[in-house]
């Protein structure tokens, strides 16, 4: 009885062919291959066994990467008749596809699939040998440096990254599989703890800050510094922002420290001087009482004096006695003025200091590399410029610029020369604005014009007037000049207008500027039909 003739391509017959002859632990000659492939493929009258694999080598040349290599290698090993060649390569096909994935019986899902039957071995091939190590690498070294708070999960995920290592059997892969599971379940367990504390920390801190933040005196240097970590932890928190706000509260709380010092000196002295004040003012009370009790004595001897010789002697002892106490309450009256202008000086000096400690405070407000003002700052100027302008009807422009091709300087020339760049745009933008104008950093190479009491027109008159000046301020980087412009978008507030909607306008238009080339000023749109906001004086 003839077989049924195999409906498989040439391909899918030599794999089968391949997977047969590992299943039976024969090797894969040209005469073992022949026999396997005719048993698959059927009686198909006129194929010989080189033609078979004639068949078989054409084929594969024509599939793509490894095989079609190999392919191509088994055509030129047939054609020169080499049959120890063409075995060779048939070798490293079953090598390369086909001996690491032999037939063996349905396993169920979930479970792992071994090579080896007779010893359950699991052999990897290149693919799962790297998902190996990289699996072991999470569990030994990443795991453990996010799990510092938890010793024990971190030295369960080391385990396990060890041991799966080594874990070849698929007893030992299931084991494996069931830690990992659960050192899943309690890490997801730990970081629901964890996030929790955590938002409780933040909460106590907020509570804190507004309890010492409401015990201090208006105006006191200690507002600010809170007013910064509050705003500082009610924003999304990020590495940068820390790092920031630590540094600028670090030289702030620095140069504080200095003043403080120096006040508290200056408080000592006053404390002295008011205590000399008193000693004195003590001593010419005490002259006082001593001067009155000498007279009511004087007052009894004249009482009692039988004639004039006794007279004239007691008149001279009070003449002695009331010139003593003038003199007395000359040097206390002399010294108690000085004490009193020293606590004056003294009280200008604390005053000072205290000034001294306020400004200090707002350095918490500027950008330290710019010296111009910080998103903070910024949005504090912006908020009162914009009361201003709703309570006098005066028009209020904004200006967002942003360096043009500011990624490639910093890539070509280094991140400290773009620092210089911003430096140097800052200077040059407030050396030609007016003295009410006002400049931030909005973020990066952003920056934010406050142009107070400014119609739109006059606004994009002063902005270009500053990438004019721009152009002829040559920045030079080691013996190069360097070409430095900006983008903008000019925008005036609506009344009635949000601060963020009024940045959004001015952003968008700074956009359109980008797109239409660089060096371009574009004004923002009136707000969108429907705001509730009035059209502004000077629009």
């Amino acid at each position: 009885m003839s077989k049924k003739p195999s409906t498989l391509t040439p391909v899918e017959i030599a794999r089968e062919a391949f997977q047969r002859l590992g299943t039976r632990r024969i090797a894969p000659t040209p005469e073992a291959y022949r026999i396997a492939y005719e048993e698959i493929l059927g009686d198909q009258p006129g194929l010989s066994a080189d033609a078979l694999l004639a068949n078989l080598a054409t084929k594969l040349a024509r599939q793509p990467g490894e095989s079609g290599l190999i392919g191509t290698r088994l055509v030129r090993a047939k054609d020169n008749g080499d049959l120890a060649e063409f075995e060779r390569h048939l070798n490293e096909l079953v090598e390369n596809n086909w001996q690491s994935r032999p037939i063996v019986p349905v396993v169920p899902v979930g479970e792992l699939m071994p090579i080896d039957l007779e010893r359950q071995f699991i052999r990897d091939s290149k693919k799962e040998k790297m998902l190996r190590e990289i699996l072991a690498r999470i569990l030994v070294f990443n795991l453990p440096s996010l799990l510092s708070n938890a010793p024990e999960l971190a030295g369960e995920a080391r385990n396990c990254g060890q041991e799966i290592k080594t874990a070849f059997s698929e007893q030992a892969m299931n084991d494996i599989i069931a830690r990992v599971k659960q050192l899943s379940f309690q890490i997801e367990l730990k970081t629901d703890d964890m996030a929790q504390q955590q938002e409780l920390l933040m909460r106590l801190f907020q509570l804190l800050l507004e309890n010492i933040n409401g015990l201090l005196e208006q105006g006191s240097w200690l507002s600010s510094q809170i007013e910064t970590v509050q705003s500082l932890i009610a924003g999304p928190l990020s590495s940068t922002s820390l790092s920031d706000a630590t540094k600028n509260l670090k030289e702030v709380i620095y140069k504080q420290g200095l003043l403080k010092n120096t006040l508290s000196e200056e408080k000592v002295v006053v404390k002295n001087m008011m205590l000399t004040f008193v000693d004195r003012l003590s001593a010419m009370v005490s002259t006082t009482d001593n001067y009155q009790r000498t007279i009511r004595g004087f007052s009894q001897q004249i009482s009692q004096a039988g004639n004039i010789s006794d007279l004239n002697s007691v008149l001279g002892e009070i003449m002695r006695e009331t010139q003593n106490a003038q003199e007395e309450a000359t040097r206390s009256r002399d010294a108690m003025e000085d004490a009193r202008q020293e606590v004056e000086k003294a009280e200008e000096r604390i005053q000072t200091l205290e000034q001294q400690l306020v400004q200090m405070g707002e350095l918490v407000r500027e950008d330290q590399l710019t010296g111009s003002l910080n998103r903070r700052g910024m949005d504090e100027s912006l908020d009162r410029e914009i009361t201003n302008a709703q309570r006098r009807e005066t028009p209020l422009c904004i200006a967002l610029l942003d360096l043009d091709d500011f990624k490639r300087i910093n890539d070509t020339h280094g991140h400290a020369t773009g620092d210089e760049v911003l430096v140097h745009l800052v200077q040059v933008i407030r050396e030609t604005l007016r003295k009410l104008d006002v400049i931030a950093r909005f973020g990066g190479e952003e920056f934010l014009v406050l142009m107070p009491e400014t119609a739109p027109q006059d606004a994009v008159q002063i902005i270009t007037r500053v990438q004019r000046e721009l152009t002829k301020r040559i920045f030079m980087h080691e013996s190069q000049r360097l070409l430095i412009t900006f983008s903008a978008g000019v925008a005036v507030y609506y009344p009635g207008e949000s601060q963020a909607d009024l940045l959004k306008r001015a952003d968008v238009a700074l956009y359109r500027a980008k797109n239409a080339g660089k060096n371009r000023i574009v004004f923002a749109d009136p707000p969108a039909a429907g705001a509730s906001v009035t059209a502004p004086d000077g629009n």
